[in-house]
């Protein structure tokens, strides 16, 4: 893009750790439920690795995992299979809806974030790497907290979810926005990075809502200010490394930077000093 201005007409969030769910529990809580439920323990570290990822794709990478792997075996007394995946992802459903019931209430200051951007023109959409029952019930939460996204998709709608493109190019086709260069893709995860960058779009990680940061709202602000800081460049470097082209500590931030983009970026795709 040769413009000194970018246009931008859409910015695409992710939910959980990123629009509801401050520290995105719900996934974690959910995964960790369904591996106990089959004798393995598994860490919230390990939980939330491939964050981001379609849910069957996220048991297929963590029981991928050598060490998730070994555990399985040394309990079932045999390699896991694709039978195994379907039983836990069967079992999995009913597990993460209900963690979805728990922790739905929509990250601080975002209603004012989606707001300020809908005032400049600009629309908001929604991808999830969520089953469909479970992005209905997260769009429901959201819409009687005040918030309705103008397009949501999620995996099920898509051939293949993130790191793919499918789901934001999903959602700009049924906006009409083009090109990707005016979209920008904000999310918790570095799958969520990966798909902007796959898309063509601007790729923006949230840091202190994340799946990457992984604590409540109340843990996170009772936390040392020095740790605090500590733990937000530790999440912006993870966001960095994975190609992001800014970072935010919180969804607060992002108007800010969204003007920086359309005013003051040299030209796609311009890596911003955050």
């Amino acid at each position: 893009m040769d413009s000194l201005n970018q246009s931008i007409q859409l910015v695409i969030f992710d939910w959980a750790g990123t629009v509801i769910d401050f520290g995105s529990r719900a996934p974690a809580a959910a995964v960790t439920g369904v591996f106990a439920s089959n004798g393995i323990e598994v860490t919230d570290i390990e939980a939330r690795e491939p964050m981001g990822l379609s849910k069957r794709e996220h048991l297929i990478a963590m029981l991928s995992m050598p060490s998730i792997g070994d555990r399985w075996k040394s309990v079932q007394g045999r390699d896991w299979n694709e039978r195994d995946v379907d039983a836990m992802y069967e079992a999995f459903v009913p597990v993460q809806l209900e963690a979805i019931h728990q922790h739905a209430s929509l990250v601080p200051g975002f209603l004012d974030v989606a707001s300020q951007l809908r005032h400049r023109g600009v629309q908001v959409g929604g991808t999830t790497g969520y089953f469909q029952a479970a992005a209905d019930a997260v769009l429901r939460s959201a819409s009687e907290a005040g918030y309705e996204p103008d397009v949501n998709v999620c995996a099920d709608d898509v051939p293949q979810g993130r790191p793919a493109p499918w789901m934001i190019y999903r959602a700009m086709e049924q906006l009409s926005v083009f090109p990707p260069s005016s979209v920008v893709k904000v999310g918790d995860t570095v799958a969520d990075i990966q798909a902007g960058l796959a898309a063509g779009c601007w790729s923006v990680g949230v840091c202190d809502s994340s799946s990457l940061m992984g604590l409540s709202q109340t843990v996170y602000e009772s936390l040392p200010p020095n740790e605090r800081t500590e733990r937000l460049n530790h999440a912006a470097l993870a966001f960095e490394a994975a190609g992001a082209h800014a970072t935010v500590g919180s969804i607060s931030e992002l108007p800010k930077l969204i003007h920086r983009i359309q005013e003051d970026a040299l030209s796609y795709p311009h890596i911003l000093e955050t």
